[in-house]
């Protein structure tokens, strides 16, 4: 039995079902990514498990014990939200043990959970700050600290990250990261952001209108979307889906017939930009974005369309040169006019990286 699960979860706005009967199964330690474009009920069906939400029909079982109807004080869970939501007036001390005291915790048992939280997420020499003493990072590891100390069976984190700036997503990223590695906690974690669900999950949850795209771990996903929806949604760039009738040289992939008003999606790295005349597509240089490490060249192509092809290497091309691109058909993923997997990619960059 799974150690988090939930059975045909559903959730109604009046006559919208905003969650359409999810299913899924979360085993003890996991760390869980939740996706998806804004409105798809990401952190709704976060907040369903957290039991700030009603459940309007299914169920929900944690270690083996039906949660659905139980008030969100009585669920063993955690949850670190977007808005940091720390009592001003409080030290952090004060905010990190303020659930202890309202448990009635023995005062050295709180001291002692303090301490620990407080060590790992190097906030010791700030116990006695106050909220606004902090800065942004500092204030969200108040309140990731406020939930370890509460020892839960499972964390809940929705987009805690994304009222930080650049530098700060990375850096409490990484800490996040090592978190969960030291506690072995079981985590479930909302976000937008492709970078975080790639380096943070076990396993990603591709969420659209209320429902499950798709399950598996980031490379997974990357390399074997289920539709052309996942397919465009996972990877920054996103992949490169193209009318089947604008690359007439690619009518045919890997021996494969493109179906009919079908499309043909190409990652970024599996088009090479080489000399004009050369390779199956011929095109003029739209824009070049220089990263340092990588650069995105976009192209438009003879056909009309707009590819992006990504390299590692520097390019002294600029916008108006000729160039011709080069695409290793293997790499292609083929979908129907409705966007579903024709046929995955059976080799290229994208799979060599699986």
């Amino acid at each position: 039995m799974a150690f988090l699960e939930l059975q045909g979860v559903e959730k109604h706005f009046g006559s919208l079902r905003a969650i359409k009967g999810v299913d899924l199964k979360i085993e003890k330690g996991e760390f869980i990514v939740f996706v998806g474009p804004s409105g798809c009920g990401k952190s709704t069906l976060l907040r369903m498990i957290a039991g700030l939400t009603e459940i309007d029909g299914g169920s929900l079982t944690l270690d083996g014990r039906d949660i659905t109807k139980l008030a969100s004080s009585k669920r063993d869970l955690a949850m670190v939200f977007q808005s940091y939501a720390l009592y001003p007036h409080m030290s952090v001390f004060d905010n990190m043990s303020f659930a202890l005291r309202l448990a009635n915790v023995d005062k050295a048992v709180i001291q002692q959970k303090v301490q620990r939280a407080a060590e790992i997420l190097n906030l010791v020499p700030y116990l006695q700050r106050t909220p606004k003493e902090l800065s942004g990072g500092q204030r969200q590891r108040v309140a990731i600290g406020r939930a370890i100390v509460r020892a839960p069976k499972v964390f809940l984190f929705d987009e805690p990250l994304s009222n930080l700036d650049a530098a700060l997503r990375g850096q409490t990223r990484v800490e996040i990261a090592k978190l969960h590695r030291d506690l072995g906690a079981t985590t479930i974690y909302v976000t937008h952001d492709q970078v975080e669900a790639m380096t943070l999950a076990d396993r990603v949850v591709v969420l659209r209108d209320g429902q499950i795209e798709q399950v598996g771990t980031p490379l997974a996903l990357y390399d074997r979307p289920a539709n052309q929806f996942v397919a465009q949604f996972i990877g920054t760039p996103q992949m490169n889906v193209l009318p089947a009738a604008k690359l007439p040289q690619l009518a045919e992939v890997g021996g494969m017939a493109v179906p009919a008003g079908g499309f043909v999606g190409l990652r970024p790295e599996d088009i090479r930009v080489q000399l004009a005349g050369q390779g199956q597509l011929q095109g003029t240089v739209e824009l070049v974005e220089a990263l340092g490490a990588e650069t995105l060249i976009h192209v438009a192509t003879s056909t009309g369309a707009i590819v992006i092809s990504r390299q590692n290497s520097r390019t002294t091309l600029h916008a108006g040169n000729p160039v011709g691109l080069s695409i290793d058909a293997t790499a292609a993923h083929l979908f129907d006019d409705q966007g579903r997997l024709a046929r995955p990619a059976s080799g290229g960059a994208s799979q060599a990286s699986a």
